[in-house]
């Protein structure tokens, strides 16, 4: 014991203690300027982010619009599903197909005009044009066969609309 009190007595150990209250003291100040500076930069960040409303409240109000955003996801993915099944039952394949009936009238006035769906069931149109008179006639047409008998002219319109889905317009 009488060791240690020799120590405190000793001038350089009041310098060490005095140096290292000194150092505490300014370590205290830095900790004190840091600490302002967070609750500064926390404080604007709180008000940046909901003028004042908690984080808990702004995430409970992200995850509705989350969850109302999945929910109209999924409407819009149902409703795409059924407008690719309507699609298949919508004319998407054409095919035209002009021709010169009779020999008086001079040009390819005549046409033939198939219009399918996906699995190729439609129509097929016959107009025939001559100088005194123009007329249409109509065939139904399942997966690219009429049960009706069909021309040169109307087979070759539901080839070229089976192979085709874009419209062809070619002469004979």
């Amino acid at each position: 014991m009488d060791t240690i009190l020799e120590i405190t007595k000793n001038e350089l150990f009041g310098i060490f203690i005095t140096g290292s209250m000194l150092i505490l003291f300014i370590l205290y100040i830095i900790n004190i300027i840091k600490l302002s500076k967070m609750k500064k930069n926390y404080k604007e960040f709180m008000q940046k982010l909901g003028n004042g409303t908690s984080i808990e409240e702004i995430l409970d109000k992200h995850i509705e619009k989350i969850n109302k955003t999945i929910t109209k996801n999924e409407e819009l993915e149902k409703f795409c599903i059924n407008l690719d099944a309507e699609m298949k039952n919508c004319i998407q394949k054409i095919g035209i197909y002009r021709y010169n009936a009779y020999q008086d009238t001079g040009s390819d006035l005549s046409f033939t005009l198939a219009l399918l769906d996906e699995k190729n069931d439609g129509v097929v149109l016959n107009g025939i044009y001559s100088r005194d008179m123009s007329n249409i006639y109509a065939k139904p047409v399942e997966n690219g066969k009429s049960s009706y008998k069909i021309t040169e002219e109307e087979s070759e319109a539901i080839k070229r609309a089976i192979n085709s889905s874009e419209i062809i317009i070619k002469d004979k």
